[in-house]
């Protein structure tokens, strides 16, 4: 079929030539109506007659082709048409109506299918040679056929996942910003509303083949039609091209080599591809400029970004289709570097730079946008690597914490990369930035100091991860920054360990051998480094504490630092951390620590000291956690000893740890003993697990062996006995047994006795007593044999198990008895005294007593009494202001040893505890012994034992409570720190009250000399005590100013009773103490809440002020001291109300919030200003009339106080600057001091502020460049387009080795700082500032680029109509700031300006 008849169905005869112009002269912009039935009958033709008619014009115009290199006049497409009365303008117009009809959103199958294969006709037609002189171009119907398939695919699904990746963008990320619904949404569902048509597979298909169709006819145009003078049209493909690389799925992988036919690109993703390369080629434009085009466009699909014509960028799902997408741009912009080569190695550095500067906070993007750096810089050569690293280095210190964030991300992909040579790079300036060292030391370490905690953990947690990689030089450059030792092999414990048959993996061996060497100065640095990673272990954020717990790891597992005590404490601690997440990394951490190091005693050490108390956590989850360790390391491991059969690594690590808490660990046999009591109950232990450790009994395992039958052997009911008793024959016999596994073989004994026979339990209790009898047994194997004891005789008639218990230990009590007679009332009872020999008395005595009460008599009770007696002699001698409650002086006086005494102390506490009246009797001297008591060890055994009778006998010792308080400022460390533990136990269980003094007796702890006794007080109030009465800080906050001040005239506050020496024992009175006391006062307003400081704000206007100002109190000296605190106290910030002083948002989460956030924010503004109205109104109803009379009292007194009035006056009226005179109207004096007072210490600070800048710019000052004008950013001129680099000024200084400081330095002022715009989004036209070496890439007239940093960021394509939004933030005396140097390329629209 020729053309002339595959046009027949658009009837173009019968087109009214009024029409036709019509549709010309409102230039294809709308839809031209026809006559009805010339309606119909263009709607009935068929996709069937378009391909027809498509075939035959192609295959016209490929003859012309053919012909028009050979001799003669060919028959040309328009010829033809001529030649047969076809109106190109009236196929045109009509041609345009199936467009605009299939662009409408009403359109059907039909219609679309037809108005893309009229737009394929459109765009064959016009790339026939002749198409402009025979008027087929027109732009705006070009631009509307290359952007059809965007209106004619449905677009249900893709809107619907645009809607969820605007959800997701807000609620996935921690910090993202919520949409504006006005905008896109809005935009989405009025399109969902007007599009409801549903379509079948194969509509689909006709819709598909339809698109691809269009997208070849548009290639085959590029192919022949320059676009070179047509910069919109070339700006339109590409964001077109841009838009279908997301089509559909690309079946294999794509080459982007040109291909021989259009016909073998078979995705219109591929297709887009090869239309981009195709706009890239000189016939379409400056290839610079078509670079920069695409490069923009490009972008936002390798950011997974959503970028619509002026509004912010949406982020995308990151599905796979995303994903692929992503991959498939970044490998066609190495295609176009690779071919390109210096002509697109600048914009690849700009591309680059946006990819950095525009990433979000969210981790997933932030990791695929740096492998995205990583895998772009590798097509970089050397030098163009050394400048990106550069401005990456000035990147890292931006303000936005995003971006700091950012760049240790792509640090991290970097190191991964091969190292670069330095010899590569011949600028030596840029060389220094090519070894990896650089990155890890200049750029990841240097953010340890981050002011975000963000930026801080993650860049600890990246610094653990660069021991992972298998790099000598990032190895050795983390080694650098810790290693303080000489020259040393890093790993050669782990060699030593694999030579011996380990089974690690040396896959990274050769990476980890270095030697290393140190000076002074970088041993210092080492120490540093360490010290400040040790201190990111406690830090306040939990992040940071969780980031630092795994670089600490890292570094002990690859032996950068020794795994001693003193690094391995902190991991260990962090098992008590108040955070949950931060226990269960400290459970991960040690655990990969010792897995590392299983050989390593002090690694063995921290684990358990980290793993064991676990069990006992307040989270369920961590004593889970903790027990499955346990079970996995400890249990799971015992197997039945062989002796032909070497122990594997797995069971020589449990027995180690089994050998270490039978040694150095015993104080972790409690949360060990909870362990087991949670495993009994769950029937963890079987027969066979008691036998196999009952088979390592008599190995160099027995310590360990018999430490777990004590604690599972009482929850199996089936136990090898003769194994057992055995055992315990061999202990009997050898004197050489480990004390520990005594007591352990005790218990186990103990709990098998129920299933022992009446002869073999006689014997056991025959060899008990006869042992018992010797007193040759250590204390510890003494109370556990008494336990095995009761336990042997224990039946279940109660009244034989007494009598059973009152003849053997009442035999033991009687032979103790004859022998303290022997040694007390002998004349001589020192001379020759075994000292040892008489406290293991004294012990049995205490142990058995408690078992025979009935057995223990009068004489018993003095004989022990004596030991406690005091010579008369230093009675007489001693103070006169002795104690109401009298020595006793039954006994002559003795001179037994410290020791006695102490071990004398607790066997009478003992007896004190089975009769009431010994304790009543006793309990006098026990608190004369406290306050006057030489011995440490006597006093912190009274203080033990006192607080144990207040559990038994609570109202009796209650009035002694103030005695046991008074051991909180007792000189030895030990006796204060087990006074502050008892305490807390007995406030805990409520056998004591906050009552008289004892509150702020714990305050004192706070202040104590000890910092860990301080610590310990603070966790006691803050997490034990605080807790069960919330109110406990604020009920006595006011009566703390009182107190520690010494004061005691007013009213009702310091009323209740003490001493003169319990005064001057707790008083913290004077000049020199006043640190302490704010200490206190700051430690107690930290966790008040809002209500609590609002109402000890308004409690101390009416109890405190209000007092002094209505002269109840005096206002001596005393009273000066405590009204002059009080303004003090009022003045410390902790004082100020959160709701009111705290800001509504961090200065790193203003880049993107979540919703939740964002509402809260909201909800925090509100409160703020209601709780800011309700605190001015009591201030101004309550406080200020105070404040008045106050001031006109002191000035009549002339007193000092005067001047702390005033500076509380000053602090407080900060937040109401512009109504002091409505709150001080009663005193327009005053309301004038204060106001003087404001504006003094206003230019004070701005003062301090400028002496600081001239300060920082003495060394340095610098000139305006020439040629510099003054202009305002919004006057300033627009360009076309920028796809320009980023300007940043240059370092102040070559990058230091280590930063030990948070912030970089400043550099030197410059005035050319003033033209800088403090904030600007890449969407934004772009000034760049300074002469030709600073010229951007957009400059005409070269293509250098300054790699620095700044604020300000040059837009990569700038949409019409935007500008500058932000202004310069700097002004100078009161100038305009400097504008940048004007360019010689100006916009559009000067150029228009200055033509009219």
């Amino acid at each position: 079929m020729d053309l002339i008849a595959a046009l027949q169905f658009l009837n173009l005869n019968q087109v009214p030539q009024d029409w036709v112009d019509a549709v010309w002269d409102l230039e294809f912009t709308e839809r031209q109506p026809l006559d009805a039935m010339m309606e119909d009958e263009l709607a009935a033709a068929g996709e069937k007659s378009f391909r027809t008619l498509y075939r035959c014009l192609m295959e016209q115009a490929a003859e012309q082709q053919r012909s028009s290199g050979q001799e003669g006049v060919s028959q040309g497409v328009w010829v033809v048409l001529g030649d047969s009365g076809v109106s190109v303008k009236s196929l045109v117009a009509v041609l345009s109506h199936f467009i605009l009809t299939a662009k409408a959103k009403e359109g059907g199958v039909q219609q679309r299918v037809c108005g893309l294969y009229a737009a394929s006709v459109y765009l064959l037609l016009l790339g026939v040679p002749g198409s402009i002189a025979n008027k087929v171009f027109h732009e705006v119907l070009l631009d509307t056929c290359s952007d059809l398939p965007s209106h004619c695919w449905p677009q249900e699904h893709g809107r619907k996942r645009k809607k969820d990746a605007l959800k997701a963008s807000q609620a996935d990320g921690k910090r993202s910003k919520p949409q504006r619904r006005d905008a896109m949404e809005m935009d989405l569902e009025e399109e969902e509303e007007e599009e409801e048509q549903h379509f079948s597979g194969q509509d689909l298909m006709k819709i598909r083949d339809a698109i691809a169709l269009l997208v070849q006819s548009l290639l085959r145009l590029l192919q022949t039609f320059p676009l070179k003078d047509r910069t919109q049209s070339a700006s339109n493909c590409t964001q077109i091209f841009s838009k279908l690389l997301s089509f559909e799925p690309v079946v294999g992988e794509l080459t982007f080599s040109p291909p021989r036919d259009l016909s073998e690109l078979k995705s219109i993703p591929e297709m887009a591809f090869y239309g981009l390369k195709l706009l890239c080629s000189p016939k379409h434009g400056d290839q610079k400029e078509s670079l920069r085009r695409v490069f923009y466009r490009l972008l936002y699909v390798i950011l997974m970004m959503n970028k619509v014509h002026g509004r912010k960028p949406s982020l995308l799902v990151p599905n796979q289709a995303v994903l692929n997408t992503r991959d498939q741009a970044i490998h066609f912009v190495c295609h176009l570097v690779e071919e390109l080569k210096d002509l697109a190695l600048p914009l690849l550095q700009i591309l680059l730079q946006h990819i950095c500067f525009q990433m979000v906070e969210k981790s997933e993007y932030r990791s695929h946008g740096a492998q995205a750096v990583g895998m772009l810089t590798s097509q970089m050569v050397s030098v163009d690597y050394a400048c990106f690293i550069k401005w990456l280095f000035s990147f890292s210190s931006h303000s936005k914490m995003v971006h700091r964030l950012f760049s240790v991300d792509v640090v991290m992909v970097l190191l991964a990369q091969p190292e670069r040579s330095v010899e590569d790079c011949p600028d030596p300036e840029l060389a220094r930035f090519l070894p990896q060292k650089f990155l890890i030391q200049e750029v990841l370490f240097a953010r340890r100091n981050d002011e975000s905690p963000t930026v801080q953990g993650h860049a600890l947690s990246c610094l653990a991860q660069c021991l992972e990689l298998p790099s000598l030089n990032v190895t050795r450059a983390v080694h650098d920054l810790f290693s303080a030792t000489g020259t040393q092999t890093v790993l050669e414990e782990e060699l030593t360990a694999g030579t011996s048959g380990s089974q690690k993996s040396y896959r990274t061996l050769p990476f980890r051998t270095v030697e290393l060497s140190s000076t002074s100065s970088s041993s210092c640095e080492a120490k540093e480094n360490l010290a400040l990673l040790l201190r990111r272990v406690g830090d306040p954020k939990t992040n940071v504490r969780k980031a630092a717990l795994q670089a600490l790891v890292g570094l002990l597992k690859h032996g950068v630092i020794p795994a001693t005590w003193e690094n391995l404490e902190s991991l260990s601690e962090r098992s008590r951390d108040p955070a949950v997440s931060v226990r269960k990394k400290a459970l991960q951490c040690l655990g990969e620590l010792l897995a590392a190091k299983p050989s390593c005693r002090a690694v063995q050490k921290a684990w358990l000291h980290c793993v064991v108390p676990a069990v006992m956590d307040t989270e369920s989850s961590m004593q889970e956690k903790a027990l499955e360790l346990l079970d996995q390391v400890l249990l799971s491991q015992v197997k039945p000893y062989n002796e032909r059969s070497l122990l594997d690594h797995s069971q020589s690590l449990t027995w180690d740890l089994l050998g270490l808490l039978c040694d150095e660990s015993q104080n972790l046999s409690r949360y060990f003993s909870r362990a087991f009591s949670i495993w009994s109950k769950q029937n963890k232990f079987s027969p066979a697990f008691i036998s196999s450790l009952v088979s390592h009994t008599q190995t160099d395992h027995a310590a360990g062996a018999w430490l777990l039958l004590s604690k599972a052997v009482s929850s199996v009911s089936r136990v090898p006995h003769g194994q057992i008793l055995d055992a315990w024959d061999t202990m009997i016999r050898s004197d050489s047994v480990n004390v520990t596994s005594c007591c352990h073989i005790l218990s186990v004994v103990g709990d098998v006795a129920a299933h022992l026979n009446e002869d073999t339990k006689e014997r056991i209790i025959a060899d008990l007593m006869s042992r018992l009898k010797t007193f040759r047994l250590p204390l510890e194997v003494i109370s556990a044999a008494m336990d095995t004891l009761y336990q042997l005789g224990c039946s279940e008639d109660i009244r034989l198990t007494q009598a059973f218990l009152n003849q053997h230990c009442g035999e033991l009590v009687s032979i103790c008895e004859a022998y303290l007679a022997g040694i007390i009332l002998n004349e001589n009872k020192t001379q020759d005294l075994n000292e040892d020999l008489m406290i293991k008395h004294l012990h049995t005595l205490g142990a058995a007593s408690l078992h025979c009460p009935a057995k223990v008599g009068r004489r018993t009770v003095l004989l022990v009494e004596s030991v406690l007696t005091s010579p008369s002699k230093k009675l007489a001698d001693g103070e006169e202001d002795l104690p109401t409650s009298q020595p006793l002086t039954q006994f002559r006086d003795n001179e037994l040893p410290s020791s006695v005494k102490a071990h004398g102390v607790i066997t009478l506490g003992k007896l004190c505890l089975q009769q009431e009246k010994l304790a009543q009797r006793y309990l006098p001297v026990f608190a004369r012994e406290l306050e006057v008591g030489p011995d440490v060890a006597v006093r912190n055994n009274v203080a033990v034992i006192m607080c144990d009778l207040c559990v038994r006998y609570t109202s009796m010792v209650d009035l002694y409570i103030p005695n046991v308080s008074a051991c909180l400022r007792d000189n030895s460390a030990v006796v204060r720190e087990n006074a502050l533990i008892m305490l807390t136990n007995l406030l805990q269980e409520e056998f004591v009250k906050w009552k008289g003094s004892l509150f702020f007796r714990f305050m004192m702890a706070l202040v104590d000399p000890v910092p860990a006794i301080a610590s310990l007080c603070e966790y006691c109030l803050l997490h034990r005590l605080l807790k069960k009465n919330p109110e406990m800080f604020s009920q006595h906050f006011i009566e703390c100013i009182f107190h520690f001040n010494s004061y005691d005239k007013h009213t009702s506050y310091n009323k209740f009773p003490q001493s003169d020496r319990e005064k001057a024992r707790f008083s913290l009175r004077g000049a020199q103490n006043r640190e302490k006391r704010f200490r206190i006062y700051r430690f107690l307003l930290e966790h008040f809440t809002d209500a609590q400081r609002f109402n000890t704000t308004n409690k101390i206007s009416q109890t405190v002020l209000a007092c002094f100002a209505e002269e109840e109190l005096p206002l001596d000296s005393d009273g000066a001291e405590v009204l002059s605190e009080t303004f003090n106290v009022l003045s410390l910030k902790e004082f100020k109300l959160q709701a009111v002083s705290a800001p509504a948002g961090g200065a790193e989460e203003s880049e993107e919030e979540n919703v939740a956030t964002m509402t809260k924010v909201v909800l925090q503004v509100a409160q703020r200003k209601v709780v800011s109205q309700v605190q001015k109104k009591a201030f101004i109803e309550n406080t200020v009339p105070l404040i008045i009379s106050l001031k006109n009292l002191l000035e009549q007194k002339r007193s000092p106080v005067l001047k702390d009035l005033m500076a509380y006056l000053q602090v407080t009226m900060q937040d109401y600057r512009n109504e002091v005179k409505e709150f001080f109207a009663g005193d327009e004096q005053l309301a004038a001091e204060v106001e003087f007072a404001l504006n003094t210490a206003e230019k004070e600070r701005e003062m301090a502020e400028k002496m600081e800048s001239c300060s920082l710019t003495a060394n340095g000052p610098t000139t305006l460049p020439k040629g510099s004008e003054l202009l305002s950013p919004a006057r300033r001129p627009l360009l076309p387009f920028n796809f320009t680099t980023p300007q940043p000024p240059p370092p102040s200084s070559g990058p230091t080795r280590l930063a030990h400081t948070d912030r970089r330095p400043v550099r030197p002022f410059r005035k050319e700082d003033h033209c800088r715009t403090k904030s600007m989004t890449p969407d934004k036209t772009a000034i760049v500032r300074g002469g030709a070496k600073d010229r951007a890439v957009s400059t005409p007239k070269g293509f250098e680029i300054s790699l620095t940093f700044n604020e300000g960021l040059s837009a990569i394509l700038s949409d019409p109509g935007t500008s500058f939004s932000g202004e310069s933030s700097i002004r100078s005396n009161g100038q305009p700031a400097p504008g940048p140097r004007r360019w010689n390329v100006l916009s559009p629209l000067r150029q228009k300006k200055k033509s009219s």
